[in-house]
């Protein structure tokens, strides 16, 4: 049986599946192969006791807010027409006031792993209509802009790599577990070239609206790790939460054929960065870093040497890693460190220096729902009052639902197993 044909099993059937390796996880004790391999992908809430109509009651629910709900207070997707493609529709940044890759290729990733074509292929249409790059005298070829007005006007046409990385994957996903259309719908054919790019696009000098810019690909040939930007001014240096280990390992069995060792490079270069960049006795991780894992501080965000918004996301890569694919035992220990210390500070705090100094009172779904998905791989058994944790939080509204809601969907599917990585016989 293949990998793809255990994930066209019906959800339940999964679970009748995983419940020995359920058990086991539980006790701490390691699964011999990873989710992918296995075709076992672990329902956390159903390990805490919930029924899996109250799982799926949950999900649909969130997804159904946020997608479908009150466009005023609930739902970060709009429909926005059509063109010769068919239906348009993005993913907004309420606070922000625009549209960015991150959030769109979010809400692709979503609908693909939901079963949602009509609204993956609405986004990805929006998506490759305003925000992709065509031509080839442009810095940004080949690439999305990060930052769009919600009439498609674009903001910074340069890209932010996590973007293109989930654009990728997303696409990949759908291919496989849609098969291909025409035109843009042909999802393995523009995931294709879009990895090709991402390893080897030429450097290109030219104007954009922020000025005259020189890029080149997203990840570095040397350290093997994806780049802030491909702008070159800021391309020797990362951000901690862009490192997608587990996405490079799967790109490395189905990417293009003649970049597939370099992906596998790529998995373990990334693997050893968070490793470096976590904090030996937290485990928090920078915003943004250098290549051997030390903080940078950006000069438009001079706080960028702490953990806040964006490496909340760093736990997740790296424990989403090890339930994919049981490479690195280094992600078990850096999850129970990180719950470690998230549970001696209760729930207050979402900023911190990385040896654990509070920055603020606030709180967030958002980090809620990261730590949550740190349980994939943590081994104590504190790691289930994370999974209740995110039970417990509603669903994200009013003016910060964009990031906070994107990373509670992810989280729900993750921790419910529902986050599978699809693959073609």
């Amino acid at each position: 049986m293949t990998i793809a044909t255990i994930a066209k099993f019906p959800r339940r059937a999964f679970a009748m599946i995983a419940a020995p390796a359920i058990l086991l996880a539980f006790c701490g004790v390691s699964l011999a192969a990873g989710e992918v391999q296995s075709g076992q992908y672990r329902n956390l809430f159903a390990e805490a006791g919930h029924s899996q109509a109250e799982i799926d009651a949950k999900i649909n629910a969130a997804y159904q807010k946020l997608f479908h709900g009150d466009p005023s207070s609930q739902s970060v997707y709009y429909p926005a027409g059509q063109n010769e493609n068919g239906p348009l529709a993005f993913i907004a940044d309420i606070h922000n006031g625009d549209v960015r890759s991150e959030g769109m290729s979010y809400g692709m990733m979503i609908a693909v792993q939901l079963d949602h074509k009509a609204e993956f292929n609405a986004l990805w249409n929006w998506a490759h209509t305003y925000m992709y790059h065509a031509a080839s005298n442009s810095p940004a070829y080949e690439f999305f802009s990060w930052s769009m007005t919600t009439n498609g006007t674009p903001n910074d046409e340069m890209a932010a790599s996590d973007g293109e990385e989930y654009f990728a994957a997303a696409l990949c996903f759908a291919s496989a577990r849609w098969g291909d259309g025409p035109g843009i719908y042909n999802y393995r054919a523009e995931a294709d070239r879009l990895l090709s790019a991402m390893v080897h696009r030429e450097i290109i000098s030219g104007p954009t609206i922020k000025g005259p810019m020189t890029c080149g690909a997203l990840f570095d040939p040397e350290t093997k790790l994806v780049r802030f930007t491909p702008d070159v001014k800021n391309a020797n240096h990362t951000d901690p939460s862009y490192q997608l280990p587990a996405f490079y390992e799967y790109w490395s069995l189905h990417g293009p054929a003649t970049d597939r060792a370099f992906w596998a490079q790529v998995a373990q270069a990334s693997r050893d960065f968070l490793q470096r960049a976590a904090h030996p006795s937290t485990a928090l991780a920078p915003d943004y870093a250098n290549f051997d894992g030390s903080p940078w501080s950006a000069s438009w965000n001079p706080s960028s040497t702490n953990f806040q918004y964006d490496s909340w996301r760093t736990a997740m890569n790296w424990s989403v890693d090890y339930a994919w694919w049981a490479a690195d035992a280094r992600e078990k220990e850096r999850s129970d460190r990180l719950q470690a210390f998230f549970a001696s500070r209760g729930t207050n705090g979402i900023r911190f220096t990385l040896d654990g100094r509070q920055l603020g009172a606030d709180n967030s779904p958002g980090l809620v729902a990261m730590n949550a998905v740190a349980s994939l791989a943590a081994t104590d058994p504190r790691a289930r009052q994370f999974v209740e944790a995110l039970w417990k939080t509603s669903v994200p509204s009013g003016p910060y639902r964009y990031y906070n809601g994107m990373l509670y969907m992810l989280a729900l599917l993750h921790c419910s197993g529902n986050f599978r990585a699809w693959a073609a016989n």
